[in-house]
């Protein structure tokens, strides 16, 4: 096993509209969907999809929704041997609205992720250990995360961390210094560092910031203005890739599948970016969440042109 996911488990209740409700507005949609969803599973789909070597460590409950969930992730080609059953928490949920532009917003009922302890590490320590790539989100407790991260870090491997839900205070530079890659978006920047990037230029006020505050690499993506990184060795931008949208939901979630899959075949940082912003764009052309990560061949023909 070579790329650990460490997160949360949901189902998703997507619903369809041409704009998305303002408060107090009800508003009739389109349509609706049920389906796997949590920033966890999401990356590992994406991972799975890609044919990568991977484990997903989480929690779930003992009810219609866990089971929904467990079913859903075999279907996805995801081993479900590392994830608990909660027997007094409810699995977790999002509710997303996604409007004629694929613009979304959502609201997430963490559930059985909110539940996962120290305990969960322990009980997946030789996962861990064994891990070249940990990813990372923040809709789980963050000190099982990062006590997950020590794990896998003491052992050689890498820890990527997608900032998101971002907390409204930010994190720590003891947090940051724990971790070797950081993903945010162009909101979750502004919560870190005090700077909303909207170009290349600005992506890199931000990255130099989140540096001096010990993040070995930082990745800052800005959706359909491109995705700006940088580390130690220097800097790149990836221009946005160009495809019909319809969905940005899970998005994030891809592109950091395929970070991961890249750094993990050994690709350097700036090809490894370039193959995780073709793995976002073209998961914005399917609806749904983990069910939109696209397969190997399809990223591979989109980055050939």
């Amino acid at each position: 096993m070579t790329i650990a996911v460490f997160g949360s488990i949901n189902i998703d209740l997507t619903t369809y509209s041409k704009a998305l409700p303002r408060p107090g507005e009800t508003l009739h949609g389109d349509r609706y969907a049920i389906g796997l969803g949590g920033k966890g599973c999401n990356q590992a789909a994406a991972v799975s999809k890609l044919g990568g070597d991977m484990a997903l460590i989480g929690r779930i409950g003992r009810d219609d929704f866990g089971q929904t969930a467990l079913t859903a992730l075999a279907d996805l080609d995801v081993a479900t041997d590392a994830v608990a059953l909660d027997e007094e928490v409810n699995t977790g949920i999002a509710v997303i609205g996604v409007d004629a532009k694929a613009e979304n917003c959502i609201t997430v009922i963490g559930g059985a992720n909110m539940a996962i302890t120290s305990a969960d590490v322990e009980a997946q320590k030789a996962i861990f250990e064994n891990a070249n790539i940990l990813l990372l989100q923040l809709e789980i407790p963050l000190n099982a995360a990062m006590e997950a991260a020590d794990l896998v870090r003491s052992s050689g491997g890498r820890v990527i961390l997608d900032p998101a839900p971002a907390p409204k205070d930010g994190l720590s530079n003891q947090i940051l210094a724990s971790i070797d890659i950081i993903t945010p978006n162009e909101t979750e920047t502004e919560l870190l560092t005090g700077l909303r990037p909207s170009n290349a230029q600005e992506a890199a006020k931000a990255a130099e910031l989140l540096l001096e505050r010990g993040i070995k690499a930082a990745i800052i993506k800005l959706g359909a203005n491109g995705v700006y990184y940088r580390d130690a060795a220097g800097d790149g931008f990836v221009e946005p890739y160009k495809v019909s949208s319809i969905d940005s939901v899970a998005a994030g979630d891809c592109f950091n599948g395929g970070l991961a899959f890249a750094l993990d075949a050994g690709k350097p940082l700036g090809e490894a970016v370039q193959f995780a912003a073709a793995c976002g764009a073209l998961s914005t052309t399917k609806r749904g969440a983990a069910s939109s990560a696209p397969s190997l061949q399809d990223v591979e023909k989109l980055m050939a042109g």
